[in-house]
């Protein structure tokens, strides 16, 4: 759900890549028209890269130059040789765009892999008003460097995210031919591997400062392992155990997906009716697209319907599932179906909305939604403390969030911006522990079979669920509310989960009857998700050790990031530009702001949460104003305006909301 601790680099680099080809791919030719395809090319140096469908690709020497439909960004490869990391990264700017000087905000390694010596990434310095995300990569193999750079708009970097990914998933020196663990037979998850992988997240726990994390582990159908490491609440001693309960955020989707994949099984409608037919009032921005929306679109991320997030984060205190049906009514996508992957937690919310209606028509939505999944999920499956009231979430055993504060020190983060989610809580705002989602687990790997040999849901409506609908860059695609991942060589089916201060992931491999469940109660334990993914893939099939380099590079990449960034703000935020703000602004999208002045702290208060603020002067001579506190920082709103019409500009990669002074 919030991912703002991750770069941009993240999404597009981090992400492993596809098995390459026996053959080496063909050298980039020189410029054509739009490539109808992902094709696999290589620079002149014969490194592996993608050219994602639809893009156009120049190449003039050692420079290839890769351009989406629209104008303005682009991806570029150059190969040179070098010294230094740096000193590639120099060559490259200067065959790119030699006159551009976007400052450097940070440089770091990340673990190398794929026959890579070297990785180092290089993030710039851009201001809002740039509206664009610029990063550098250094890939080093031998004396060789490869340099990818990306400088691309924000809007076009979140529409086409997944593609982005692409062109870094198969970015391979020349003849290398990634692991794979396809074809073998994974070993069993004993007491002895068991105890590796435990000790493996324990420690990245104690490397991230998350206060605890809650695991289980599955091996052909039987629970190896359930349990917790660290505690609950930071400078607390009650421990995390196999029945904390842990906010599952986008984990919720394929709970609300199997809700209906139960209804589909009971002929309440098929995967392909129209929406409208079950739900005539249901809208999008126009009739014709709304006319396009079949069941399994809802929650595919596939339809183009843009993230559209900050409408209910930051105006949730009158939202309802009624409103938040509403709002889909002025959305519209910004890519055509099945064409880009772009995830929509409103559509998501919708699915569940429409679900819950189908089977209790007079009950009021949320209220019909939480019934339905109580006795078509959670009492079947026997999940008998995942619930969505957060009221009885909180008064027993469960973890508190935490988030890092401006320093980059583990802090407890406030409950507010969590229970914005509320109104769309199909798409994440379930309460579970392992316990429960490893009865959940159990299920799916049994194929809809309970463990004592009921039929639960009918095999082809549950895996339904987990066919491509949207490619994932070039590894892996989404189904509905779940991806599945070939990276190795074996298929991974998973999701994710991520609120302020509760990150998580869920996992299973179909053809080694294996599962696994990890929650965390911090911000940085987004950070451990894909390493413990990776190592469990290793203990499986004895991968090379990969895992351990990704925690240890990504502990020192979070702390130089978080340094780079404390650099340039100013905490408390600056007095002299606090006594310019108004006392209140107000959008009709997004709601309002009422300026509090905390002696000597400024407060952003949005009525459902608030955050100090701190301030920062721009390269662009903008001011900006920049929550801080931990679990929601990261939100910026850009000083605009006059001083008899003073405002405040906030923008999501698709999407600008300007506050206007409340007079």
């Amino acid at each position: 759900m919030l991912m703002r601790c991750v770069a941009f680099v993240g999404l597009f680099v981090l992400t492993t890549s596809a098995l390459a080809g026996a053959t080496p791919p063909p050298a980039a030719p020189a410029a054509g028209a739009a490539i109808k395809a992902d094709t696999p090319k290589a620079t002149s140096a014969g490194t592996q890269f993608m050219v994602p469908a639809d893009w156009t690709l120049h190449a003039s020497g050692n420079k290839v130059t890769l351009n989406p439909p629209e104008a303005g960004s682009q991806a570029v490869l150059v190969d040179v040789k070098a010294a230094t990391p740096d000193d590639a990264v120099a060559q490259a700017w200067k065959a790119y765009a030699p006159t551009k000087t976007w400052p450097l905000q940070v440089a770091s390694d990340v673990a190398p892999r794929d026959d890579w010596d070297q990785i180092r990434v290089y993030n710039y310095e851009t201001s809002a008003n740039d509206k664009r995300g610029v990063t550098a990569i250094a890939y080093r193999h031998g004396e060789q460097y490869t340099v990818l750079i990306y400088d691309v708009a924000n809007a076009v970097g979140e529409k086409r995210a997944s593609q982005l990914r692409a062109i870094s998933d198969r970015l391979l020196p020349k003849g290398y031919k990634r692991e794979s663990f396809a074809g073998k037979s994974a070993h069993p998850l004993d007491a002895a591997r068991v105890q590796t992988l435990k000790a493996f997240v324990d420690d990245a726990r104690k490397a991230y400062d998350v206060p605890g994390v809650a695991i289980g582990l599955i091996d052909h159908g039987k629970v190896v392992f359930a349990g917790g490491l660290g505690v609950r609440e930071i400078n607390k001693p009650e421990a995390v155990d196999a029945d904390t309960l842990f906010m599952i955020a986008s984990n919720t989707k394929a709970l609300t997906t199997l809700m209906l994949a139960r209804e589909v099984d009971q002929k309440k409608f098929t995967w392909n009716t129209p929406v409208v037919q079950v739900m005539p009032t249901f809208k999008l921005g126009d009739a014709a697209t709304t006319k396009q929306v079949l069941m399994r679109h809802l929650i595919c991320a596939c339809t183009g319907m843009p993230r559209q997030d900050m409408e209910w984060l930051l105006n949730s205190r009158d939202a309802t599932p009624a409103t938040v049906l509403r709002a889909l009514s002025g959305m519209q996508p910004t890519s055509k179906f099945g064409e880009l992957f772009q995830y929509s937690n409103l559509m998501a919310a919708a699915a569940g909305y429409i679900g819950g209606h189908v089977l209790y028509p007079d009950m009021e939505l949320g209220a019909a939604y939480d019934l339905a999944m109580q006795k078509q999920v959670f009492d079947p499956l026997g999940m008998k403390i995942t619930t969505f009231d957060y009221d009885r979430a909180l008064l027993g055993n469960h973890a508190t969030p935490h988030g890092l504060d401006v320093d980059g020190h583990t802090a407890v983060a406030g409950m507010g911006i969590n229970d914005s989610i509320r109104a769309a809580r199909p798409a994440g705002a379930a309460w579970s522990a392992v316990s429960d989602m490893l009865r959940y687990v159990q299920m799916e790997l049994a194929n809809g079979v309970l463990p004592d040999g009921e039929r639960y849901v009918s095999t082809q409506a549950l895996l339904e669920r987990r066919k491509p609908n949207v490619a994932l860059g070039t590894t892996a695609t989404y189904g509905m509310g779940l991806m599945v991942d070939h990276t190795w060589g074996v298929p991974v089916v998973h999701h994710g989960g991520d609120l302020a201060g509760f990150h998580s992931d869920m996992m299973w491999l179909p053809e080694q009857g294996v599962g696994a469940v990890i929650l965390t109660n911090a911000d940085a334990g987004v950070f451990i998700r894909g390493p413990f993914q990776r190592r469990l893939l290793e203990v499986l099939f004895d991968g090379k050790p990969l895992a351990q380099g990704d925690i240890d590079a990504g502990v020192k990449r979070l702390k130089a990031q978080i340094a780079a960034e404390r650099k340039r703000l100013t905490v408390p935020a600056d007095p002299a530009e606090v006594a310019k703000l108004a006392n209140d602004y107000r959008n009709p999208s997004v709601g309002s702001i009422q300026v509090d002045r905390n002696g000597k702290n400024a407060v952003f208060n949005f009525g459902a949460w608030h955050s100090e603020v701190a301030s920062r002067r721009n390269d662009d001579g903008s001011l900006s104003f920049v929550t801080i506190s931990p679990g929601t920082d990261g939100f910026e709103f850009v000083v605009a305006g006059t001083a008899d019409r003073r405002k405040l500009v906030l923008r999501d990669d698709q999407h600008e909301y300007v506050y206007d002074e409340v007079k």
